[in-house]
């Protein structure tokens, strides 16, 4: 039987943790294994390395083959940067690491859920100061609309006050040329009488005149 040394994935989607792994080379990568050594969590800041340098020692010694990225841990391990579980067990420190993954996880997601709250609490705050503002705007076109309606209504009074005026200035002008017309007729009536009167004058003159020399012709004819 092959052994292989590698990591199988596990944790939460884009919250990868690993197990270090001694699995048949025919075993799916994230399936079946014969012992976990160990686990590294990536996402920790520093990353975490847990790994047992005992039996990483055994299956070296009978002929197991490390991938490339469990060689590269077994190195920091070797180099002093891991911690070395031989006298812990494996097994107990998997457990304590899921403990620790779900609880960050379980924090993260807390902290997810109070920054979408106070997103949430945000946004709403921006649409009522919206709703405020087009509340505002809706009034102030109320009033502007009052305004205009008010000024239209002072335009049709005037309006009508001029016409008024028109009418009334047409009633003098009319009045004014009836005057002018009832002088001109007593114009010509006064003209006509005293036509009348100088003629009537000019008459008695003449028939004075007749009359006089009607009297010198008989006065002549006595005197003869």
């Amino acid at each position: 039987m092959a052994v292989r040394l590698r990591m199988q994935r596990r944790g939460a989607k884009k919250r990868p943790f690993y197990r270090i792994v001694a699995a048949d080379r025919r075993f799916p990568r994230d399936g079946r294994f014969i012992e976990m050594l160990g686990t590294y969590d990536p996402i920790h800041e520093p990353p975490v390395l847990r790994m047992n340098r005992e039996r990483v020692e055994y299956w070296l010694s009978v002929g197991a083959l490390p991938s490339e990225t469990v060689q590269t841990l077994i190195d920091r391990l070797q180099a002093g940067e891991g911690i070395d579980l031989s006298a812990e067990g494996a097994d107990q420190a998997a457990e304590e690491e899921r403990k620790a993954s779900r609880a960050k996880a379980i924090a993260d997601r807390r902290a997810a859920t109070a920054k979408a709250h106070a997103e949430a609490a945000k946004e709403a705050e921006a649409e009522a100061k919206k709703a405020e503002e087009a509340k505002k705007a809706e009034e102030e076109a109320k009033k502007a609309e009052a305004e205009a309606k008010k000024a239209e209504e002072e335009a049709k009074a005037a309006e009508e006050a001029e016409e008024e005026a028109d009418e009334a200035e047409a009633s003098a002008d009319e009045a004014e040329e009836a005057e002018e017309a009832e002088a001109s007729e007593g114009a010509e009536e006064a003209d006509e009488a005293e036509e009348a009167e100088e003629a009537e004058e000019a008459e008695e003159a003449e028939e004075a005149e007749e009359a006089e020399e009607a009297g010198d012709d008989e006065a002549a004819d006595e005197e003869e």
